[in-house]
């Protein structure tokens, strides 16, 4: 897969906003999607340095992709990278953080999915311009966001049932910006929101169409084990070799 290159990386916050800004206008919010054949989950794990680099540029980012058959959710590929961070945490922007390691993860794969699911946030985000987003007009590729925890917005807690859901609204302005669905049984719920090329509703639909019994959706879920996977094995190699990363 190649990215549209549509902007730099090295820019400042304020630069980074407006570039937000700018692509939002990019962004799709209605069902453009064709037969959906693979589904994709990212995820990363970060390699720090010395202590309070997790709010610096410094360290690294594992990005790891995996690539599964529709709706059988066979794993058909998957593909990873690791990049010196170029840009420091900042709530809101964590996709000029992330972003650049997952597009080199995503252009490594053999087979390229119709639909990414990200760790993260997508419309339900303070420009309306999340990871999910971000990543999805980049590659222009359907996306869904699926966070563990909410950026923006306040919501009811859906019913305990698995498959219930939950408006998530912006508190300011009451628009809709995504949905808490509760994946299992009794476990906290996720916040759905879009990336690119889907409605809510769809969003929501394959969200639960990848559900297995557990909080989190299969193909974030196995990204994550990949990245920190890739993480242990490396921290080993390091002790055992007697230096740094």
């Amino acid at each position: 897969m190649k990215a549209l290159d549509l902007h730099g990386w090295d820019v400042t916050a304020a630069e980074a906003r407006e570039i937000q800004l700018q692509l939002r206008e990019r962004m799709e919010r209605e069902d453009r999607i064709p037969d959906v054949e693979h589904v994709a989950g990212a995820d990363l794990a970060f390699e720090l340095g010395r202590r309070g680099s997790w709010r610096t540029g410094e360290g690294r980012a594992i990005a790891g992709v995996i690539v599964y058959r529709f709706p059988e959710m066979e794993e058909v590929d998957r593909a990873s990278s690791i990049q010196s961070l170029r840009f420091p945490y900042i709530p809101g922007l964590l996709s000029f953080r992330e972003v650049p390691a997952l597009l080199a993860a995503f252009e490594s794969l053999h087979v390229s999915p119709d639909l990414i699911f990200c760790d993260g946030q997508g419309y339900a985000h303070p420009r309306r311009f999340g990871l999910a987003c971000h990543l999805g007009v980049l590659l222009d590729v359907a996306s869904i966001g699926v966070a563990k925890s909410l950026l923006i917005g306040k919501c009811k807690e859906p019913a305990r049932r698995a498959g219930s859901t939950s408006v998530l609204v912006d508190a300011h302005t009451g628009e809709q910006i995504g949905a808490a669905v509760r994946m299992a049984s009794e476990v906290r719920p996720v916040y759905v929101s879009q990336g690119h090329r889907l409605s809510l509703e769809r969003a929501i639909e394959f969200t639960l169409a990848v559900e297995d019994g557990f909080r989190i959706p299969r193909p974030t879920r196995e990204a994550d084990h990949f990245v920190n996977q890739i993480s242990r094995e490396r921290k080993a190699l390091a002790a055992a070799a007697g230096g740094a990363l």
